[in-house]
């Protein structure tokens, strides 16, 4: 018995390349796109100059675990607006260390926002900040939180 030799037509040798380059072109394009977005804006001049009316107070920390045995880290506190002007956003970086000074982790979260209702002059708000990431390697200490972004207005 003499084996027979099975020939692959050059259109399905084509098609078979084309199928594994778009394969190998959509797993980098969706690497590229889970990489960092980019920086949010920094402040602005009048942003800055008005920071000096945004007092945070009571700001406490506190962990319990959720319902699947993750740890949460939740940071409390209020906010009021001292200025003359209405926010519509307040964002606020929090900025975790390890025991030996080194970011571990770097989150910009809001604590005002017009979803919520903005806030007006001479208003507080409570604001609540839940973490569920933060690296093992964290010092537990309460987070460095700077004022990253003001927007003005409701």
């Amino acid at each position: 018995m003499v084996a027979s030799r099975v020939q692959v037509p050059p259109a399905a040798i084509v098609v078979g390349i084309l199928l594994v380059a778009g394969g190998l072109g959509f797993l980098y394009l969706d690497r590229i796109s889970k990489q960092a977005p980019p920086a949010p804006p920094p402040l602005t001049g009048d942003a800055k100059a008005y920071v000096r009316n945004l007092k945070l107070s009571d700001v406490g920390m506190g962990a319990h675990e959720d319902y699947f045995q993750h740890k949460i880290v939740e940071i409390t506190g209020s906010i009021q607006n001292t200025g003359n002007r209405a926010l519509g956003l307040v964002e606020i970086n929090c900025v975790f260390y390890d025991p030996y000074g080194q970011v571990v982790l770097r989150q910009r979260t809001p604590i005002v926002s017009r979803k919520a209702g903005g806030l007006a002059p001479g208003d507080t708000k409570p604001f609540r900040l839940p973490f569920d990431s933060i690296p093992e390697s964290w010092n537990n200490a309460m987070p460095q939180m700077v004022i990253a972004r003001i927007d003005f207005g409701n």
